[in-house]
């Protein structure tokens, strides 16, 4: 069985099939987790200027009312809507992402499934069922390419993304494993999305752009459409094009419907780059033991893995993007009382802030290959001569009940209300 079998198996077979597990009942807790803080970004990115431009532009050439989006009460064709919706919740970059393939998975999967579920008219237990198939095709997939594939350019959000939104979509059509085949065949001859696009509109369309690939792809193949079945592993196919690292490319993700991985997904919790956050964490821990306050610190240093550095390491910002890449200015929004789940702390009046600035001129930031990319270790030397450490690391899962606080809380400040 080649990888493209593997996952039709799994897509048409779950699960009931004797080579699918049930899934952990605390892997679905955190998928409606998922589902409410998608929810919950995607309102809070209706009216970013990428959001207005897609949405619009979707209305403007209009077509059958079939699927609903943020931002509008009217209603879209399917694969519009799914380009809308995963567009407009990325639109922040506050959405959760996962690192077994550092990509965000929800805002795909959960827009592509929304579309064809409303198109199906389907229940509840079927969008969550379909839900849950393309976020784990959208994990293994994306940590079977391997880094190789990130580091040649390729965004995993669009290029996995793509293949979870297929198999989302495909199972809420209720496929055969032969449409199934052929409909991610023709997702790998449609899934792209380049790194060189990030910091500009494009990034958020490449979430939108990868949920309506999968729609269409399956809706295509539902109607009879054709594709290679073994598009994503064939010779010049998918993995060949897009740099899969070579000793991946005879996986056959076996893995698949028996190890369930979605429950490692991360929930953005500050309204910043993924790469502060454990560094976020580790402060907070630190300020909240011992009670401290900007007039203790004598100096802050920040460890972590060198990827971070290249990405969010502005040592002052001017600007809201700026202040949200980088450590420093994060270090001194913790002993600051600022709120890091709340976008309006990310303005370029904050970066203004003058308090801000005592803080950051006292916060070294050094990279530690020894640490993985989701951990980040805190030294903090008080005025009183206290040498004080701590450690956190983003994949030592919260228990489903401090996550379910966090995310109800970070959601009820996005929306306005407490939740």
């Amino acid at each position: 069985m080649n990888l493209s079998e593997r996952i039709a198996e799994f897509v048409v077979g779950y699960p009931h099939d004797n080579a699918v597990a049930e899934p952990p009942p605390e892997v679905i807790d955190i998928l409606k987790l998922s589902l409410l803080d998608w929810w919950a970004v995607g309102i809070a990115g209706i009216d970013e200027p990428v959001s207005t431009i897609v949405r619009s532009q979707a209305l403007d050439e209009g077509g059958k009312a079939d699927s609903s989006v943020f931002g509008t009460d009217q209603r879209i064709p399917a694969k519009a809507a799914a380009l809308v919706n995963g567009t407009t919740s990325h639109a922040l970059d506050y959405d959760d992402t996962h690192f077994l393939h550092v990509g965000h998975t929800s805002v795909v999967v959960f827009s592509a499934a929304k579309a064809v579920a409303e198109l199906q008219r389907a229940s509840g237990s079927h969008f969550m069922q379909a839900a849950l198939i393309g976020s784990e095709v959208c994990c293994h997939v994306g940590q079977w390419l391997g880094r190789s594939h990130y580091q040649a350019g390729f965004h995993q959000t669009a290029t996995a993304g793509t293949f979870g939104a297929t198999a989302a979509a495909c199972r809420l059509l209720d496929m055969t494993q032969e449409q199934t085949l052929h409909a991610l065949g023709l997702a790998a001859t449609r899934a792209s999305g380049l790194t060189s696009q990030f910091g500009t509109m494009s990034k958020p369309y490449h979430a939108g752009m990868a949920a309506a690939n999968g729609v269409e792809a399956a809706l295509l193949a539902a109607r009879g459409f054709s594709a290679r079945p073994d598009g994503i592993e064939c010779l010049r196919g998918f993995a060949d094009t897009h740099h899969a690292e070579p000793a991946r490319t005879e996986i056959n993700l076996s893995s698949l419907g028996q190890h369930y991985v979605f429950g490692d997904v991360q929930h953005k919790l500050h309204a910043c780059c993924h790469g502060l956050h454990a560094s976020i964490e580790a402060l907070q821990l630190l300020k909240e033991e011992y009670a401290l306050s900007a007039d203790d610190i004598a100096d802050i240093t920040i460890h972590t893995n060198s990827r971070w550095l290249k990405v969010c390491n502005v040592p002052k910002p001017a600007t809201a993007l700026e202040s949200k890449f980088s450590y420093r200015h994060s270090s001194a929004l913790v002993f600051s009382d600022y709120d890091s789940s709340a976008l309006s702390t990310y303005s370029k009046a904050c970066c203004c802030d003058q308090r801000l600035d005592r803080v950051r001129e006292l916060t070294n930031v050094i990279a530690d290959d020894s640490l993985p990319d989701t951990a980040s270790s805190v030294e903090v030397r008080t005025s009183d001569g206290r040498t004080l450490k701590q450690h956190y690391d983003l994949a030592d899962r919260l228990s489903v009940v401090r996550r379910q606080q966090r995310v109800l809380a970070k959601a009820g400040v996005l929306l306005g209300v407490p939740l």
